[in-house]
């Protein structure tokens, strides 16, 4: 069987995967942007994460407007200096006045500090990051797990579970998915699959209830 056009890279290298994940990502005028500002604003290990980068490149392989059914940029940094809502607060406000021309939700989030939180929106207990590159290997699925940070003249990617999923239109849970709210996992999923219906979407077999920590 013929492969389908937008999986071309599904078994490609990961060096030309990872070329092509950051060609499709910042051809997002607004990824581009944002990448383009980080440097300029007080963001240690400052690095685009997630949705808007995938799904950038989900756009591009289909032939979509990059920017199609991206709801946020996610934005994330790590400052164990002063792990207060108000300290994290204030980042989060230079930042939305930094981006307030772009047509875009930007969300902040400070990586040293989500384990004051997680618990309380998941119900999942999550042990205490070192870097902000590392919450990355926490993510709910594989195809989730990618970052672009700046880092001096070149841009740095990271992708602990490599791109494979990325580029094979898989979502599926991390790991054996005891550490995955169900609930997030089924909203998520749900709406992933509306939008690009090329997915293959892997069911969360087991019950999150007996998880322990994230």
């Amino acid at each position: 069987m013929k492969q389908q056009n937008h999986l071309r890279f599904a078994k490609s290298a990961s060096a030309e995967q990872e070329k092509v994940l950051l060609d499709l990502a910042l051809a997002n005028p607004i990824n581009a942007e944002i990448m383009r500002r980080i440097p300029e604003l007080p963001l240690p290990q400052g690095m685009l994460v997630s949705g808007c980068l995938y799904q950038s490149v989900w756009n591009g392989l289909l032939g979509h407007d990059p920017t199609r059914g991206i709801l946020d940029y996610d934005l994330a940094y790590y400052d164990d200096s002063d792990l207060s809502y108000e300290a994290e607060d204030v980042i989060i406000q230079a930042c939305a006045k930094a981006f307030a021309d772009l047509d875009a939700d930007i969300e902040v989030r400070n990586q040293a500090r989500v384990h004051l939180w997680f618990k309380d929106h998941f119900g999942l207990d999550y042990a205490p990051l070192s870097n902000a590159a590392e919450a990355l290997e926490r993510y709910m699925c594989p195809c989730n797990a990618v970052a672009i940070e700046p880092d001096a003249d070149d841009l740095v990617i990271h992708a602990p579970f490599g791109f494979d999923d990325v580029f094979g239109f898989v979502v599926r849970p991390r790991g054996d998915g005891t550490q995955i709210p169900a609930a997030s996992y089924k909203k998520k999923t749900n709406r992933m699959k509306s939008l690009w219906p090329e997915l293959n979407i892997v069911a969360l077999a087991v019950d999150p209830k007996n998880s322990k920590s994230v």
